[in-house]
């Protein structure tokens, strides 16, 4: 570890105005405000959609809105407009992720705001990059189904999207490091540019390994769950008492491992396992057999095993078991924020952090989750606004 006291921030001095909802747009600005540029958060009038939130939506501001400053502004209004327009002469980034051309209707686009601000990064999240496409609306879950990603999750004929936001997560980090690459290019040239991130882009991406696997082969990517596997021994067993555990032994060196820690070493003399692709081929024969014979030790002894012999394995984890994930809690990959809206208001709970670290610090909370508006006058003073003029939007429900 550094002997710094405080992770480092390269952003430090960066003003970032970000215009986003839901987790895509929050993600990208969450990332850079992690690595300490200014962040500022762009609400509607009556706060962020996703303040409130139930079931699996519940989680979206707490954990992609840290480390913000939030400024509620009634856009629609031309009070409202200009405050954003001033806000963002001021900015270094500015990101949005709103169908194309809704930010035209405030002068809030890339073409309006360079013509003042020609060092400007504009960061525009998308359903689709610019195409036949473009207008069509776009969630997670839609460019999953038609962008091949849950064809490969569920079962033949049963298609299911991946368990947590993964292009919306993906597209905002993407969004993030085409903001790093324009600041790197800017400090070259003096001028800034428009940079774009996709949904379904992204997920084309995710994909890209089955097409190629495609074009290598001549065979379609099967489901995952009824995938021709590249390792022999790589799934999830049931065990002793019910319980399950992932295995893996992906390499001929592991398999030798793996059949001697546990005993197996008739399998091991077998001809028809002697590489890894033979085991591939006998898959259909030799999992029965690991399954019938795995069954014998608990889930426990099986990770002791597999951790002393270093081979792969992992426990079946819930998400709420991770907040008691001893790793995650000796590297300080939890940080406590503050809950803004709901029946915890004003409580804290666990967030999952940026998974790297700089000079061996992990990013952590600087600001916690803003309260709606909890910065609109600070930010407003800065701009040049009396508290008379304040007083005088506020009254006229311009800001919040």
């Amino acid at each position: 570890m550094s002997g710094q006291s405080q992770p480092p921030q390269p952003l430090a001095g960066l003003r970032v105005v970000e215009f986003t909802h839901m987790v895509m747009g929050p993600t990208c600005g969450m990332v850079l405000a992690d690595m300490g540029a200014e962040v500022i958060k762009v609400e509607p009038i009556d706060g962020d959609r996703t303040r409130h939130l139930l079931g699996a939506g519940a989680g979206f501001f707490p954990m992609f809105n840290r480390n913000k400053k939030s400024i509620a502004l009634d856009l629609r209004s031309a009070e409202g407009a200009e405050i954003a327009r001033r806000l963002c002469a001021t900015a270094d980034v500015v990101a949005e992720n709103f169908k194309p051309n809704t930010m035209n209707k405030y002068g809030l686009d890339y073409a309006s705001l360079s013509k003042d601000n020609p060092r400007l990064i504009y960061i525009g999240m998308k359903g689709f990059l610019p195409g036949p496409y473009e207008h069509r609306t776009a969630l997670d879950e839609v460019v999953q189904m038609m962008g091949g990603l849950a064809y490969m999750t569920g079962r033949p004929g049963d298609p299911l999207r991946a368990g947590t936001s993964v292009n919306d997560i993906m597209g905002g980090m993407f969004g993030a490091i085409g903001a790093l690459g324009a600041l790197v290019q800017r400090g070259i040239t003096g001028r800034g540019q428009e940079v774009q991130s996709a949904l379904f882009e992204n997920n084309v991406f995710l994909v890209g390994q089955h097409m190629l696997q495609y074009a290598i082969t001549g065979q379609p990517a099967a489901p995952m769950p009824d995938r021709i596997s590249a390792w022999a021994v790589y799934d999830v067993f049931t065990v002793k008492h019910g319980e399950q555990i992932f295995l893996a032994a992906v390499s001929d060196a592991q398999w030798k491992v793996f059949c001697n820690a546990l005993g197996f070493k008739d399998l091991l003399d077998d001809p028809a396992y002697a590489t890894n692709n033979d085991r591939v081929r006998q898959r259909p024969r030799l999992l029965p057999v690991l399954r019938e014979r795995l069954a014998a030790w608990s889930a426990a002894e099986l990770a002791d095993i597999f951790e002393r012999h270093g081979l792969p394995f992992a426990p079946i984890r819930k998400p709420e078991e991770l907040f008691d994930d001893p790793h995650l809690l000796a590297t300080g990959g939890l940080a406590d924020v503050r809950l803004t809206d709901g029946p915890r208001a004003g409580e804290t709970a666990k967030a999952t952090l940026c998974p790297i670290t700089m000079e061996g610090h992990r990013l952590g909370v600087r600001l916690h989750p803003p309260r709606m508006g909890e910065h609109t006058e600070e930010l407003l003073r800065g701009l040049g606004y009396g508290e008379g003029d304040i007083a005088a939007l506020r009254g006229k429900h311009v800001v919040a």
